[in-house]
């Protein structure tokens, strides 16, 4: 069994997709509509065929609820892995990102956050086994 897609909630589809794709490097995999409902995905250039990343639109309470009140208790709604957290820091910090948390070494790890402006905290690390 292998997970094949996983969902965020964003306030903005368009403003997600540019910021996924041009802030962070993602690519668009999937984009249609169905009447009022937009079907919007990303993966990751290293695997295209891998793993999908929905970005969903909030336009329900209990998603608007539930993203709000992780972002209130700074609770990332997604985490990314890297070989190489200090070098994706400032990618992506110079193509405009916004860091809640620079470059933190942890238990096991070195973390950082960062504010996806569609209403989520994002967490990108690096395993101390790489």
């Amino acid at each position: 069994m292998k997970i094949k897609l996983t969902s965020v909630y964003v306030d903005d589809q368009e403003k997600a997709l540019r910021f996924y794709t041009d802030v962070l490097g993602f690519i668009k995999k999937a984009d249609f509509t169905n009447g009022p409902f937009r079907w919007l995905t990303v993966a990751s250039p290293d695997e295209p065929d891998g793993t999908e990343l929905q970005l969903a639109l909030n336009d329900n309470p209990a998603a608007k609820a539930y993203q709000q009140a992780m972002f209130q208790q700074n609770q990332p709604a997604i985490m990314f892995n890297t070989s190489d957290v200090k070098a994706d820091y400032e990618r992506i910090k110079a193509r405009g990102a916004v860091f809640v948390m620079p470059p933190t070494e942890v238990p096991g790890a070195t973390i950082t956050r960062l504010n996806d402006t569609c209403g989520n905290l994002l967490q990108i690390s690096q395993l101390a086994k790489w």
